[in-house]
């Protein structure tokens, strides 16, 4: 039942349907009923999220009237790699570590299938999500300033409060030159926020001679306060990466857990230079 159901609030996209209110009234109707079921007395994180999030969908089948076609497709794939991404995440079992810290920085691992090996960085952070929220998507273009790892971050297009097209380049290394073309998702559902991504194509990057076109995907970092603490965040970074080309897998693998442990010290780094900075402006 559920799959019928999302495909019959899938219709509504379409040009054609979009002005069929009895099709929309069925799909809010389906959707609800069908989540209500599913979920029972007691509704898992996941269902919990779908739930908050269909009951925006009336408000986005509006907005999506003032969108390209063109547009509405970049939302809708940004939605998938956020969806994919928490059903991922709310799968407890399966999971192989690969790197544990002393300081409690853990990267685990999971084959899963038609996806391949996924990447689940499992950090606490000193600062408030808001602030790493603000640090990752609102100086998104920055981020080549505390990270070593990627030279340049563009965005190519904004679509909405929530959708966005980037181009990534990440710092030569020995791995040869590559870039990314991604679109992102960007969302916040109470004091949890959300930054989802995968690959995609746009008309104004296309592959470059010389470039190999790594992908993406689905990926996504979770900022949730933590519960002891709501100025600390639990951090959680899902990361799955196809880089192309000649490399083994088993290096591939080794270096995407290392650096989501890098990227983990570095962006800590950087809050702690904001904070530096605050401060001394405040004197």
């Amino acid at each position: 039942m559920l799959p019928a159901t999302f495909k019959l609030c899938a219709g509504i996209s379409y040009r054609h349907m979009r002005n069929m209110t009895g099709l929309r009234r069925n799909a809010m109707v389906a959707i609800h009923h069908e989540l209500n079921r599913l979920a029972g007395p007691s509704p898992s994180n996941w269902i919990s999220q779908v739930r908050r999030r269909s009951s925006l969908l009336s408000s986005r089948i509006r907005e999506e009237e003032q969108f390209s076609e063109e547009e509405v497709s970049y939302i809708k794939q940004g939605e998938e790699a956020l969806q994919r991404a928490i059903g991922i995440l709310s799968e407890q079992d399966g999971w192989t570590t690969e790197i544990a810290d002393a300081n409690g920085d853990k990267v685990l691992s999971k084959e899963i299938p038609d996806i391949g090996k996924v990447f689940k960085l499992e950090v606490m952070m000193e600062q408030h999500p808001d602030n790493l929220y603000q640090e990752l998507v609102g100086n998104m273009e920055q981020m080549g300033e505390w990270n070593p790892k990627i030279k340049e971050v563009k965005i190519l297009q904004r679509i909405g409060q929530d959708t966005m097209v980037t181009h990534e380049v990440p710092a030569d290394n020995v791995l040869g030159r590559r870039d990314f073309v991604s679109v992102r998702c960007a969302k916040r559902r109470g004091s949890t926020c959300f930054l989802a991504a995968m690959s995609t194509k746009h008309p104004t990057m296309p592959e470059q001679s010389g470039v190999v076109r790594a992908e993406n995907g689905p990926t996504c970092i979770v900022m949730k306060p933590c519960a002891d603490d709501p100025n600390k965040t639990k951090f959680t970074w899902l990361l799955n990466m196809d880089l192309k080309g000649w490399i083994p897998k088993t290096i591939i693998n080794k270096m995407l857990s290392q650096t989501q442990v890098e990227f983990a010290n570095h962006l800590r780094l950087r809050m702690a230079d904001n904070v530096s900075m605050e401060t001394a402006h405040a004197c």
